[in-house]
């Protein structure tokens, strides 16, 4: 006997796995259930389930469980369409009784209760287990009821847009997606994706489509731009289905008449975003709405409670690993769209207010993991400010907020967005003179100093310190930070004179202001030794570093992002001192530290990586730099965007990697790309253009192109000395290679001066000792050898081999280079008899030995 009140459906789709659950749970079980949300398809399924499997049953009964008459009456109906003895009795409760003995004494049936959402009115109704019983419900806890539920969610992407082809009549009842044009199949996809894969509202709008003759891309214009109206639109060629704002504004009144505050709880959540709503909105937060939300702050128990009556019938779900909510997309719509608009804007600022109290000041690390926990609400909220124009000094700060979690994040894009909202908000809330309004002109200068953007950073730095000493005098922390930050862009425009007095102040204030002992002094210290570092001064940068470094770990612990930079900063010191085994661990512990604090995709994580990769690179490890540039590169890209001053800085280092390894076709246009952009993001007058312009001449001259090489050598070299000062490591490299380019064409005269200066620039910038100054003893050695100068050069090549052999190893390229270089001009001098000019050197003499061996 098979009791269905449906036929099978035609245009039924999917749900193999859900098929599959129920099966194998009744075959051993006996019980199931379906469970999810109204108009998910639990009774469709269970119906698809039935006449698929009427075959392994004697008997398929339906009883219809949503109200207790139901129950009664469809068991009497079974008893009846069953002739069960005793029939002839009006006492209904009586034939049930008589039906649940039958069921309980027979076997090979099936028996489904529909929208059994009440489960204490169905408990008396279930029969002893001899057959398989399936419920479907919105119920989320089912106690003893079934063994097995079974969740029903929303459609797949291909699934719903199936289902919603078929539906429309776009292809046949039986066809499969590849049936349906491309364009069909992307407006499909992307009609499911606006319903959320809910089947009722996709047969809903199948329906619409059919009866109402309309292409698929007009009805998904239509839903985006009408979609409150639609979701009511039933079909007039199937009016027995309730459409998608009944079927939900039903299911919460029943919450309403239950709860005032579950159903609150559940207007609250159509204001957020849809997924993974944190319940501490509604504990924490709980103060920003009014009655009754408010009083679940006062009590777990409370919003424990109010959770579980707001879930009853799967307008929202629970994850109890993860303490958050869940509601369905169109669960929001339809709530939102019941609401006048003076409802909506109340619950708009109240859902605000109760994120922005739970969302914490992004500055601090400690609060990092809870940002990250709570940033989608934080979009939704902003969306709400947007949306409702709402404008209040909670919202601004909470624009604030969200903007130094994306700068913070290397969201750039983001970031400036919420950045410029909260300073307009502050400016027209509070006026153009405010304390706020100065911190968020340093906030977006910020912004803008981090993407290379200086001079849209300057001036806002400057309106924020004169801002900041107006209002709050000039002895405060927050004048400290300004100046700090105006340090910082002078430094990273190569403005170095002007930076270190700011820095300078900077320091003196925090100390006076905060002590000696304070998180704002170790990066006042770490600042300063970037600044002396950058004009190679490393004998007053490294006790800095080094005190930043210890301070950072006595103030905020050894795993902080803070830590991380301090290590990279003092590693890089080493590296510029050609001190390579020192260097190496800090930069693999900063990676590694940067990797599990902040993510792997983050853009210190690609500063690390680029960073190792340069020391691997000027050890001569060229296999191990290479896919580290690479990575940085494709992260920065990916983080950044193509268009800015770090993916520029990766695509330079990657060049000089390859030009290294005489991969001169590929360097090329790296350097290139790299030096355009530079000149784009930054300006024709700063020292990173000077350097793309040094390092594509010395592409050029590497490959004998000197005509190409020399005016960009000189462009770099008038371009340091005027941005650097005359007394800058940097201005002695451009010496040593227009120097170099010179000696190369022969014009030696013009070179040996430049070589001189450059060598004994670095002897005085960066000590007797630094691989820097072997290189420049190596290449004024080289033009001496060239003019068979032999007894001049030989000196000079050997404090060169000596210096390379002890900072980077008798294994490295360069001392390999050097002591090639060496014997080449031992070798010349042999040659032309000038033996006798030559030293009694150890090394000489044994070169000598094993030349004429």
């Amino acid at each position: 006997m098979l009791t269905l009140p449906f036929p099978p459906n035609p245009f039924f789709t999917g749900r193999k796995d859900q098929l599959q659950a129920i099966h194998a749970a009744l075959t051993s079980r006996g019980r199931a259930a379906l469970s999810g949300l109204g108009g998910i398809g639990k009774t469709q399924t269970a119906v698809e389930y039935a006449y698929r499997h009427q075959a392994e049953y004697d008997h398929v009964f339906w009883v219809r469980a949503e109200q207790e008459t139901e129950l009664i009456t469809g068991y009497v109906a079974l008893a009846k369409a069953l002739q069960i003895p005793g029939l002839q009795q009006e006492d209904q409760q009586a034939i049930v009784t008589l039906m649940k003995q039958w069921l309980a004494t027979h076997d090979g049936w099936l028996l489904v209760f529909d929208n059994a959402d009440d489960l204490r009115q169905l408990r008396p109704y279930l029969p002893t287990t001899n057959g398989h019983i399936l419920l479907t419900t919105r119920a989320q806890a089912l106690g003893d009821l079934a063994e097995k539920k079974v969740e029903v969610t929303s459609m797949a992407t291909d699934e719903g847009a199936l289902l919603l082809l078929r539906r429309a009549k776009v292809i046949a009842d039986d066809a499969d997606l590849a049936a349906a044009s491309e364009t069909d199949q992307a407006l499909a996809h992307a009609l499911n994706t606006e319903i959320d894969g809910l089947p009722l509202a996709l047969d809903q709008a199948g329906a619409y489509i059919e009866e109402q003759v309309l292409s698929l891309d007009e009805y998904l214009e239509l839903f985006r731009t009408e979609k409150a109206e639609l979701l009511q639109e039933r079909g007039q060629l199937d009016p027995d289905h309730p459409s998608v704002t009944v079927t939900f504004t039903l299911a919460f009144e029943k919450v309403a008449a239950a709860s005032a505050t579950a159903a609150a709880l559940v207007q609250a959540c159509a204001f957020l975003a849809p997924d993974d709503i944190p319940e501490e909105i509604f504990s924490e937060g709980a103060e920003a709405f009014g009655e009754p939300l408010n009083a679940l702050a006062e009590s777990k128990l409370a919003l424990t409670k109010a959770i579980a009556k707001a879930a009853r019938f799967s307008l929202i779900s629970r994850n109890p690993q993860a303490k958050t909510l869940t509601i369905h997309r169109l669960v929001q719509e339809v709530l939102r769209a019941a609401m006048d608009d003076n409802r909506q804007q109340q619950w708009a600022e109240q859902v605000v207010e109760a994120v922005t109290a739970v969302f914490p000041d992004p500055v601090e690390f400690k609060n990092w993991v809870r940002c990250d926990r709570l940033i989608t609400q934080t979009q939704a909220a902003t969306q709400l400010i947007a949306d409702y124009r709402l404008a209040s000094e909670t919202a601004a700060l909470l624009l604030n907020r969200t903007g130094y979690y994306y700068d913070n994040q290397g969201c750039y894009t983001d970031a400036e967005l919420f950045y410029q909202q909260a300073l307009t908000m502050y400016k027209r809330l509070l006026g153009n003179e405010h304390p706020y309004v100065a911190t968020s002109l340093n906030n977006l200068a910020g912004l803008y100093d981090n993407q290379g953007r200086y001079t849209k950073a300057e001036p806002l730095y400057q309106q924020a310190l004169a801002m900041t000493k107006r209002l709050l005098g000039d002895e405060h922390s927050y004048v400290a930070t300004s100046l700090n930050n105006l340090a910082g862009l002078y430094k990273n425009q190569g403005r170095y004179t002007e930076a270190e007095p700011l820095y300078q102040q900077a320091l003196a204030m925090y100390k006076r202001l905060l002590g000696d002992e304070h998180p704002y002094v170790a990066q006042s210290l770490n600042n300063l030794a970037g600044l002396y570092k950058n004009q190679g001064r490393y004998t007053e940068a490294e006790p800095l570093y080094q005190q930043a470094l210890a301070m950072t770990k006595r103030l905020l612990g050894d795993e902080h992002p803070y830590v991380a930079t301090s290590l990279n900063n003092l590693a890089g010191l080493y590296a510029s001192q050609g001190r390579y085994s020192e260097a190496e661990p800090l930069y693999q512990q900063a990676l590694a530290m940067s990797q599990r604090l902040l993510d792997d995709e983050h853009p210190d994580v690609a500063q690390s990586l680029n960073n190792l990769a340069g020391l691997y690179a000027n050890q001569g490890r060229y296999s191990e730099a290479e896919p580290l540039y690479q990575q940085a590169l494709a992260m920065r890209r990916r983080l950044l965007g193509d268009e800015h001053p770090d993916v520029a800085q990766s695509l330079n280092n990657l060049a000089g990697l390859y030009a290294n390894q005489g991969r001169y076709a590929y360097a090329e246009p790296l350097y290139q790309q790299a030096l355009a952009m530079k000149q784009r993001l930054l300006g024709d007058q700063h020292p990173d253009v000077a350097t793309s312009l040094n390092n594509l001449a010395g592409l050029y001259a590497n490959q004998g192109r000197y005509t190409d090489a020399e005016p960009l050598v000189q462009q770099a070299l008038a371009m340091k000395q005027r941005l650097l000062g005359d007394q800058h490591p940097d201005v002695a490299t451009s010496l040593n290679n227009l120097a170099g380019l010179y000696a190369n064409q022969g014009r030696y005269s013009d070179a040996e001066p430049l070589y001189q200066q450059a060598l004994a620039m670095k002897q005085r910038l960066l000590g007797d000792q630094h691989p820097d100054v072997a290189t420049s003893l190596n290449n004024l050695a080289g033009l001496y050898a060239n003019q068979g100068r032999y007894t001049d050069a030989e000196p000079l090549y050997l404090e060169a081999v000596k210096i390379l052999d002890q900072q980077l190893g008798a294994g490295h390229p360069n001392t390999q280079k050097g002591l090639a270089n060496f014997a080449r001009c031992l070798q010349q001098a042999l040659s032309n008899g000038q033996e006798d000019g030559l030293s009694n050197h150890p090394m000489t003499q044994a070169l000598l030995a094993h030349l004429k061996s």
